[in-house]
């Protein structure tokens, strides 16, 4: 059993967790992922890891409650514990060589770039970071950020906080304000990690996606988690979850990734008749 040690609401939807998994935090690096079950009748899912205590042996992950498992995983409470935590898996972020990048959350997907942007900095690379949101009441981990890089940029859709506009306008403008990147990463709807890689592509800059996807066994042999890279297949779980972000096939991951869409909105409205709230096992 993995014990959570804290556990902090970043907003209405999103929270932070710190679990005690000392043999995963011992080998854990930036970019990495776990699978996890809440319960022995639970389903697997990966969530890339928020940092890592190896001192301490916890890892942190942060989630948004919009499934099955993330909701049933936000009824717990300090002192209670996960079934079982698997990992690290996955590549960790290449840094060779970088000296100065760009990285660009979206909505939920700044909580998977925090670790990219923070562990990037703490290298010595120069990090300019573009967080954006919906709207105010959806930002997250400001304070983390501002400490974690060297700039932070924030945008909201309706412009009540930070800078009116998208990630991909900021993004823009810095690259014609005479910042010469490195790399540009991409982190959050695929969709916006599309048109962020078009824009670096545009500009001569090499990009990579950090990409999220369903996922099984996380071992490569199920398959689930497959996607398209320069025209071959790859598994986001043993090939990734970082890639070439001018290779990726945008539509047909787009398409992969809505196929559950219908049961995840499905899940989100049930209520349990007994308890009042989303208790129930697979």
């Amino acid at each position: 059993m993995y014990k959570i040690v804290s556990k902090r609401k970043l907003n209405e939807t999103m929270t932070w967790l710190v679990i005690e998994a000392p043999l995963v935090a011992r080998k854990a690096k930036p970019g990495q992922f776990i699978i996890l079950r809440t319960d022995e009748y639970g389903e697997r899912i990966p969530l890339t890891m928020a940092g890592h205590d190896s001192e301490r042996g916890t890892i942190d992950i942060i989630y948004a409650a919009v499934g099955r498992t993330t909701m049933l995983m936000d009824q717990l409470e300090e002192g209670d514990a996960l079934e079982d935590v698997v990992g690290p898996l996955g590549k960790p972020t290449e840094m060779e060589g970088l000296k100065k990048v760009a990285v660009v959350g979206g909505g939920t997907g700044n909580a998977l770039a925090y670790p990219l942007a923070t562990g990037m900095h703490r290298e010595g690379i120069q990090v300019d970071m573009i967080a954006g949101f919906k709207t105010k009441d959806m930002v997250i981990l400001e304070d983390e950020f501002k400490a974690g890089t060297d700039r932070l940029y924030i945008t909201t859709d309706d412009g009540s906080y930070g800078e009116k506009g998208f990630t991909t306008d900021k993004l823009k403008e810095l690259i014609e304000a005479g910042n010469q990147y490195d790399e540009i990463v991409a982190v959050g709807p695929p969709v916006m990690m599309k048109f962020t890689c078009e824009i670096a592509k545009q500009y001569g800059i090499p990009s990579v996606a950090s990409l999220t996807a369903y996922m099984v066994d996380g071992t490569g042999m199920c398959g689930g988690c497959r996607c398209v890279v320069g025209g071959e297949n790859k598994f986001v779980c043993v090939d990734g979850p970082e890639f070439d972000g001018s290779l990726v096939d945008w539509d047909e991951l787009i398409r992969r990734n809505s196929f559950y869409r219908e049961q995840e909105q499905e899940d989100a409205a049930h209520v349990c008749r007994l308890t009042g709230g989303v208790r129930y096992h697979d």
